[in-house]
């Protein structure tokens, strides 16, 4: 039985391996969930480190210059990276 993990990080600029800023993560495999906030230490120190622990990248950031005249406004994180992890369960009895 496969079960799902998401893992969202929330980068410091598009680079794969740039800095986590924030994070969520989400257990479909009835293990621990939790966000940025929980902890003062992110799950993964980047992207690049959590592909190289086994995480696919299912959602890169999608580029977009800011608009004319907000270019040093603040709102959400731009560089959002969604990657999963696939679980096998064993089957219920």
């Amino acid at each position: 039985m496969l079960r799902q993990q998401l893992l969202i990080l929330y980068l410091a600029n598009s680079d794969l391996g740039s800095p986590t800023q924030a994070w969520a993560m989400y257990d479909g495999a009835g293990g621990k969930t939790g966000m940025s906030g929980d902890s003062d230490t992110p799950p993964y120190p980047s992207a690049l480190a959590a592909m190289q622990d086994g995480w696919r990248v299912i959602q890169l950031p999608t580029l977009q210059p800011p608009l004319p005249g907000q270019e040093h406004q603040t709102s959400y994180l731009r560089f959002e990276v969604v990657l999963e992890k696939l679980l096998t369960l064993p089957e219920a009895p």
